[in-house]
């Protein structure tokens, strides 16, 4: 139990410096802030407690101010709960727990809120006071060791220097906003000083025409016109914008404050002198000639974003200002001087020309390569498409084209994969990148190829996905005849392979009877030639079957070390490399032998291809619980990690520096859709300079 060690008068003096020192924050009954939030959540997430609660103790009440886990009104009464102990004690508060530390008084908290453990480090103000506490609770007892309650003690204090640079955060809020007051007070003090001005200058008047009678009050009147005009000019002087007063149809510079001799970039020099004169670049600029017309006419003229050359350091240069010509006219209604308000705004219109050359840019690169845009409002659907986007889907430029509308112009076998594809994008933080086959409205069919990234707001919430789309029919056509091309010239050179391949099969058989070493080194390098063309022509094949959906699988059970084995026997025809096998070797697999042999081959293969100098190549069974995985791994020069992403792909092959190497760049593409129809999944771990680990896995049957 907490005890309190001070008489009633002392606490009762303490308690109303303590509630100054509260109030002076201006925090209680103020709407949830989220630094607070956060900070009350990282609290239950570092203790793992389902409650955590930022409170602040005031006379009567207890405000919180941030809370997780609880369902509590913003303010409870200070005497119905137990939330102000914390502030009897600058060390950390904690009840184990609460229903033996409290006995009775808890009752009502423990019905209501089922807390029974508590603990509660003091928000300390840097004079000392108490004035609140960052608790954590449980709805079981436990307890807090010393290490714990230090952090709960740091969070505390991170919590009191939010809510001090919060208070300092709405000084100076005040301060800029007093700062507009003065300035506005000032403004309306120039009011009252011209008004004043006017009225001095009345009064001059008459007090010469009784000068004889009145020399005393003239004396006087004529001392307080000057420290009204003095008043003004120190106003003028040091007003934040260009100030001028012009006098006469001369334009003599009469005032010009340090502002408007920073624009016209001059010195106090030409105050006294024309304008024309002092600023000789005006000549052939239309200014003069409109300050002339305000003098004449008597109308105010107020300018736009207007251009005007300017001298600086003997060199021209282009600037823009808003300004106002203000005329100043006497008794008789006769223009006098002409007041001159300015601001330039060179910096905001090259920011805007900028910019539309920027767009001007994007749009000609956009139309040059023949590529829409889209800007997809997560939130409600509406797709914002260029005419180019939409012509993409046969849609004019005033069709709608919202996010159903683009999910219904997709072929039905192809649309869910682009549906996930999106939300891939959208939910994971991940590049959106999708090809596939359209519906015109007029029948006709396009393949579509389109790519975009997500938006996200502060707290990490999705806003819009904003991309590009373009037109790959005609890429998608010549890949078409391509395949189609390859697939007929791969069965034409079928027929004479397995003729040549058998004739030299035969030689194989003759050559050691043959007396020319030559012959034979012709007939081993004519195998390992006619090897090479098979294989080539077995991945036309099963590119061709694999486009065509006729890469038929014939499932067995079969032992992972039998295909290994075979493998091995390969590789030994190389002479120098060794097959290293370890893991589980009575794995054995369900899936299509052939298939399987095929993918690892051409695993071992490229290990011996890609990294000849690793002379050892380790091969790992791998059975877990789900499914049988395999690897190949090399200790050659590594693969870059924007290179991973691609090696599945149909035809790709990475460069490699200047050197060459046979294949079509088919074989990783054919074993990925190989495992991918057996339901398992195939990748690469490489490390540049490492090696490279490829692997697979087939899923155990059901």
């Amino acid at each position: 139990m907490i005890e309190n060690v001070f008489s009633t008068g002392d606490i009762s003096k303490n308690e109303i410096k303590r509630l100054a020192a509260l109030r002076y924050y201006e925090i209680i009954d103020t709407p949830p802030e989220a630094c607070f939030d956060g900070l009350v959540k990282l609290a239950a997430e570092i203790f793992n407690m389902p409650i955590a609660v930022l409170s602040l103790v005031d006379a009567d009440t207890v405000f919180f101010k941030a809370n997780v886990g609880i369902d509590i009104p913003a303010s409870i009464d200070r005497k119905d709960g137990f939330f102000d102990l914390a502030i009897s004690d600058k060390d950390v508060t904690v009840l184990e727990d609460i229903q033996e530390n409290l006995g009775q008084k808890a009752s009502n908290l423990i019905e209501d809120l089922g807390i029974r453990f508590y603990a509660a480090a003091p928000l300390i103000t840097a004079e000392g006071f108490l004035i609140g506490a960052l608790s954590i609770m449980d709805k079981q007892p436990r307890g807090l060791i010393a290490s714990e309650r230090s952090i709960l003690a740091g969070l505390a204090r991170t919590a009191m220097d939010q809510i001090e640079l919060r208070k300092a955060s709405m000084a100076q809020i005040a301060d800029v906003e007093q700062v507009n007051v003065t300035l506005a007070n000032m403004q309306q003090r120039l009011i009252d000083l011209n008004g004043q001005l006017e009225s001095t200058n009345a009064q001059l008047s008459k007090a010469n025409t009784q000068l004889n009678t009145s020399y005393h009050t003239t004396a006087s009147l004529n001392r307080d016109l000057k420290k009204s005009e003095q008043r003004l000019k120190s106003f003028i002087n040091k007003a934040p914008i260009a100030f001028a007063i012009l006098t006469g149809r001369e334009m003599t510079i009469e005032v010009a404050n340090d502002m408007v001799l920073w624009v016209w970039r001059k010195t106090p020099a030409v105050i006294g002198q024309p304008l024309a004169r002092a600023l000789p670049e005006l000549k052939d600029q239309p200014y003069l000639d409109l300050l002339d017309q305000v003098f004449t006419t008597g109308v105010t003229y107020v300018g736009d974003t207007a251009l005007v050359s300017l001298e600086t350091n003997g060199v021209f240069g282009d600037h823009y200002f808003d300004f106002i010509y203000e005329p100043l006219k006497g008794e008789d209604g006769n223009t006098e001087s002409i007041i001159v308000i300015a601001n330039e705004v060179t910096d905001r219109i090259l920011q805007k020309e900028n910019l539309q050359s920027l767009n001007q840019q994007l749009e000609i690169a956009l139309e040059a390569g023949e590529l829409g845009t889209y800007n997809l409002d997560i939130q409600s659907g509406k797709n914002h498409t260029s005419s180019t986007c939409r012509a993409h889907f046969g849609l004019s430029n005033n069709e709608l084209f919202e996010f159903n509308d683009f999910l219904n112009s997709i072929v039905p076998e192809h649309r869910d994969m682009v549906n996930n594809k999106v939300q891939d994008a959208i939910f994971n933080k991940v590049p959106y990148q999708a090809e596939y086959l359209t519906q015109w409205p007029d029948g006709s069919r396009h393949w579509i190829s389109s790519s975009g990234l997500t938006r996200y707001d502060a707290d990490g919430n999705p806003i819009n996905l904003i991309g590009v789309t373009v037109d790959v029919t005609k890429r998608k056509n010549y890949e078409a005849q391509k395949d189609d091309f390859l697939s007929i010239a791969s069965h034409e050179l079928k027929t004479p392979i397995t003729s040549l391949k058998g004739t030299i099969q035969m030689l194989e058989m003759l050559k050691d009877k043959a007396a020319d070493q030559t012959i034979c080194r012709l007939i081993d390098m004519a195998a390992v030639s006619i090897k090479k063309i098979t294989t080539l022509v077995d991945d036309l094949l099963n590119m061709h079957r694999i486009s065509e959906g006729q890469l038929a699988l014939k499932w067995t059970n079969f032992s992972v070390t039998k295909i290994i084995d075979s493998c091995r026997n390969d590789a030994s025809l190389l002479g120098k490399y060794q097959l290293n096998v370890s893991g589980d070797l009575h794995a054995t697999l369900y899936a299509d032998e052939q298939r399987i042999e095929q993918v690892l081959t051409n695993f071992i293969n490229n290990a011996i291809k890609y990294a000849p100098t690793s002379y050892d190549i380790e091969i790992k069974i791998e059975h877990l619980p789900e499914h049988v995985k395999i690897n190949v791994q090399d200790f050659g020069e590594g693969i870059a990690p924007a290179v991973q992403q691609h090696i599945f792909g149909r035809y790709y092959r990475a460069n490699h520096e200047g050197k060459q190497y046979s294949g079509l760049g088919l074989g990783l593409y054919i074993a990925a859709d190989i495992i991918g129809r057996h339901g398992g999944q195939i990748g690469v771990d490489s490390t540049l300079g490492v090696g490279s680990n490829f692997w697979f896995t087939i899923p155990h049957p059901l």
